[in-house]
Order: C-alpha cells, then sequence, then structure tokens
C-alpha cells in the first residue's frame, strides 16, 4: 500500500440526478466548503467517503463516479476520519444494551469507539517509548509522548470554566470536577462532540491524513468554533480539513481565504 499524504482535486460526475459536475481544487491544509441549505455541501463530502471507506481505497472510485487526484499521485490508499454532528439518540440500542454500558447518543458511541482506540494508541506510544530510551534517546521519547501532553492540555483548557480536568493518571478517558470522577458519557454534548474529534486527530498519531468533517460545529460553543480549526492542526499539523459549514465562526479565525462556495465548483 502506498498511502496519499493529501488529496489534490475531487471531482464528481454529477451531484445527484444527472446534475452538477463538480471540479474542486484543495489546499494542502484547510478547506471549507460552504453553501445554502440543499445546495450539495454534504453530498459533495458523503459521495468522496463513500468512494473510499473500503480500506481507503483510491483505486475504485471511478465506480462511483469520484475521481481523487492525490499526493503522491501514484498513491493507492488514503488515511482518512469522518466527524458529523451526532445529536440524535443512538442506533442499534439493542445491541448497546447488552454492553453494560450507559450510551445514549451517538456521541456516546463514537466515544465507547474512540476509547478504545486511544487504549491501543497509548500502547503504540509506550512501546515506542521504551524503544527510545533503551537506545539511551530521552529527548526522542519525550517527542513521543508530547501530542499526548498536547491533547491533555488542550481539554483541560477547553473545558476550564466548568472546573473539569483530565485525570492523568488513568489509561480510560476520566474527568474530576470538584472532587467528582466523570465519564466521557457524563458530558455535555458540545463537550462530548470536542472530545470526539480531538480523539479522532490524536488516535492518527501525527500521520498525514483526510480529516472529513460536515457541519462539526453544530454542538459547540462560539468560542469553540473560532478554535476548531487551529486546534485540530495544533494537534495533527499534516492533517488535511475538508469541512462543511454554515457557521461564520470556524473560518474567523484567519481562515476566510480557504472557504469555497459550491456555487463556485459546480457545473
Amino acid at each position: 500500500m502506498k498511502y496519499a499524504e493529501y488529496i489534490e482535486q475531487i471531482e464528481i460526475d454529477s451531484l445527484w440526478s444527472g446534475k452538477r459536475h463538480v471540479v474542486w481544487n484543495l489546499d494542502r491544509s484547510v478547506n471549507v466548503l460552504s453553501g445554502i441549505n440543499g445546495v450539495g455541501k454534504s453530498t459533495i463530502i458523503n459521495k468522496v467517503v463513500k468512494s473510499v471507506e473500503v480500506n481507503g481505497d483510491v483505486i475504485n472510485h471511478l465506480l462511483k463516479g469520484v475521481h481523487i487526484k492525490t499526493n503522491p499521485a501514484d498513491a493507492t490508499h488514503l488515511r482518512f476520519d469522518v466527524i458529523r454532528s451526532f445529536d440524535r439518540p443512538v442506533v442499534n440500542g439493542d445491541v448497546i444494551s447488552r454492553m453494560d454500558i450507559r450510551l445514549v447518543t451517538e456521541l456516546d458511541w463514537q466515544l465507547y469507539k474512540l476509547q478504545r482506540k486511544y487504549l491501543d494508541y497509548q500502547v503504540n506510544m509506550g512501546n515506542r517509548i521504551i524503544e527510545s530510551l533503551q537506545r539511551g534517546n530521552p529527548q526522542e521519547a519525550q517527542d513521543i509522548s508530547e501530542p499526548k501532553k498536547r491533547f491533555q492540555d488542550l481539554i483541560d483548557d477547553l473545558f476550564k470554566e466548568t472546573g473539569k480536568k483530565i485525570v492523568r493518571t488513568e489509561n480510560e478517558i476520566r474527568f474530576s470536577q470538584i472532587g467528582e470522577t466523570l465519564v466521557p458519557y457524563q458530558l455535555s454534548s458540545g463537550e462530548k462532540q470536542m472530545l470526539v474529534i480531538l480523539l479522532t486527530v490524536l488516535v492518527e498519531d501525527q500521520q498525514p491524513y483526510v480529516l472529513f468533517m460536515d457541519e462539526p460545529e453544530v454542538s459547540l460553543h462560539v468560542d469553540w468554533q473560532e478554535r476548531l480549526i487551529d486546534i485540530i492542526l495544533k494537534m495533527n499539523p499534516n492533517v488535511q480539513i475538508i469541512l462543511t459549514t454554515h457557521s461564520p465562526a470556524v473560518v474567523m479565525n484567519g481562515w476566510m481565504d480557504r472557504v469555497t462556495e459550491v456555487s463556485d465548483i459546480t457545473s
């Protein structure tokens, strides 16, 4: 497998019902898709995701009418994640009820799956730290642990208004608040959404990959919306962000020049 660093261009033969040919030339770092309701923002994201969702394969995308140009051009696969606005009850409730945990919403289910990835990430990180120390390279070991510390610091800063702090002595995500210990499922919708985003970025372990986000700001306070892109890039500067939004706040912190209107890329 040869993985793409990022997507250079997305072309879609027809957005819906044989209409609207899409050609979108992308920035290496940040891409924001805007437009009125129903114009096709989410449809564009969904078509691209569906074209690569089986093992991140970018060879078979032609079968779905989606053409992806990557860098390098001969890449066969794409590392990617998808963030959506989860403000609905959890699906497959019968299955969830047998897991002996309280999962009520789609955000809870996302957090549950991310907790598992977070544990794997820590095991891999720990092994690399041990190898670095065995080679007598403590600076490398510190560099390996830095992204996790940055994640914890960012969470503490974001949640400070409610007095929540991440518990740094546990492997699973836990929070302390005025002497009480909280699990992620006890957070507010906005806190859960931000935690999902940051955990998703963290467990990719600094690798180049594409983060698709479809209106991720729905549950977020306006201050968090303004900081969202900067926070993600701080967590992993190698990520390529492709997001749809209705909120001006998301691009207010210096990202106005990365906004593309759907009408500008369709014909």
